[in-house]
């Protein structure tokens, strides 16, 4: 999992699984979290919601579209590859999103690994 390099946010697992699961909205600071995530079809995916949520990706996928359905959330801006979501966390102090630890580098923090 991912931040900004500016981002000095004390960040665990269970904030992480808050974070995507749409309970936690903003960082402590009261800024608001922009969340990203690779597609639902890939390795990865499965294996940061197997791991990080406790959840399958049909039980995700369910569970988000109750909440889509209620209004009472949106899931996260699925990007289609590492590069994409470390582009777009280097770009944003209030991004967070996650890769496979191989694609990581200087231009993003990591804060925690799955």
């Amino acid at each position: 999992v991912i931040v900004n390099t500016a981002n000095n946010d004390a960040i665990d697992a269970k904030m992480i699984k808050k974070i995507y699961l749409g309970k936690t909205k903003s960082f402590a600071n009261g800024n608001k979290i922009k969340v990203f995530s690779l597609a639902s079809s890939q390795e990865e995916t499965e294996h940061f919601r197997q791991k990080a949520l406790k959840k399958s990706n049909s039980q995700f996928k369910s569970y988000w579209s109750k909440l889509a359905f209620t209004g009472k959330g949106t899931p996260a801006t699925e990007l289609d590859n590492a590069a994409a979501i470390i582009a777009a966390v280097k770009s944003n102090p209030n991004a967070i999103g996650f890769i496979n630890s191989s694609a990581v580098n200087t231009d993003v923090k990591v804060v925690k690994s799955f």
